[in-house]
């Protein structure tokens, strides 16, 4: 369930600001940039733009599906696949081409149809990063 700002009155001001009571806590106000001690500044790493390319290519449900139904299954025909799916065959399609290009899925032809499965150490390398946040 997606995770909405409140929007009602329950407080003076929540409903101005879009923040409650408790994101006050992790806000606060007199806390600048400069007060902040440089050893707990974080900077860009080398990896993170492969991790935003990779958690991107993973941010819509259609795709995660498509990756657990490889997983599950292994190597997997188009047709398949696309009818395991809540989505037109174009749909699947494009979900589909936006994992293999981020390097996630691999596919090839066999037997004249396209054929999937996942590139388990790239998925692998996707769950690396995401453990050095």
């Amino acid at each position: 369930m997606p995770i909405r700002a409140k929007t009602s009155k329950t407080k003076a001001g929540a409903a101005k600001t879009g923040t409650t009571k408790a994101d006050a806590a992790c806000c606060d106000p007199g806390l600048s940039a400069a007060a902040i001690p440089a050893d707990l500044v974080e900077h860009a790493r080398p990896e993170d733009d492969e991790l935003a390319e990779l958690a991107k290519a993973v941010a819509h449900p259609v795709r995660v599906l498509i990756l657990r139904n490889l997983l599950r299954i292994g190597t997997c025909y188009f047709g398949k696949l696309a009818d395991l799916l809540p989505v037109a065959p174009s749909t699947a399609s494009q979900h589909l081409t936006i994992l293999k290009d981020a390097g996630l899925v691999r596919g090839d032809i066999s037997d004249a149809r396209p054929c999937y499965c996942v590139d388990v150490p790239k998925l692998r390398r996707l769950q690396q990063l995401l453990g050095t946040l």
